[in-house]
């Protein structure tokens, strides 16, 4: 039998196998959620339910469900408005001396603890975000005399955020709005003193 007398054989085709997230794509959700909960359009509950099920997500697929009914994504961020992300488990982090402040800070600890000093910082922005996740560390962070920090209400565990910053900048100054979300350690916000 020749090659032209074979009979064709048609397979279905096979499903290809779903795409594997992984943890950068878990995270990136996780804050896509959490400023969805700061802008209001989930609340603290369903927050914590749909971060449970991002962190357990093994598919693209997973993930994209969770954030279906949030509408599009914002446009993306320029090369300058990356965020500053300092994560440690045990370590310590201390960002302090001379730096410049972007928009948004992300700071996550297990048992460690990251200090957030802005007495010395650059800071082109007059409204900055701070988001928080401790384990059972700590995240300190203490800002200029006229600097104002703000507790976002969609923080949780706020009995573990202490603040004794005030609450309102002064003209011209910039606002931290911090979203903590401490479960055994603590978060401590400091003004600096004068001089």
């Amino acid at each position: 039998m020749s090659d032209e007398q074979l009979p064709i054989v048609r397979t279905a085709p096979q499903a290809a196998p779903e795409a594997r997230a992984g943890d950068l794509d878990r995270e990136a959700v996780a804050d896509r959620l959490r400023i969805a909960a700061g802008e209001g359009r989930i609340d603290l509950a369903e927050l914590e339910e749909r971060l449970e099920l991002a962190f357990a997500a093994r598919t693209y697929r997973q993930l994209d469900v969770l954030v279906a009914d949030l509408g599009p994504r914002s446009a993306p961020v320029g090369a300058d408005d990356e965020p500053l992300v300092l994560r440690t488990r045990m370590r310590h982090i201390l960002q302090k001396g001379v730096w410049e402040v972007p928009r948004r800070i992300v700071a996550e600890t297990g048992m460690g603890l990251i200090v957030l000093d802005f007495t010395s910082a650059v800071c082109p922005h007059r409204e900055v975000t701070v988001e928080v996740a401790c384990g059972a560390g700590q995240v300190k962070l203490v800002v200029p005399q006229g600097w104002g920090v703000r507790i976002d209400r969609s923080s949780t565990n706020t009995g573990q955020i202490v603040s004794k910053a005030r609450t309102e900048a002064e003209p011209g100054s910039p606002l931290v709005t911090l979203i903590g979300h401490p479960r055994s350690g603590y978060v401590r916000i400091k003004q600096a003193r004068r001089g």
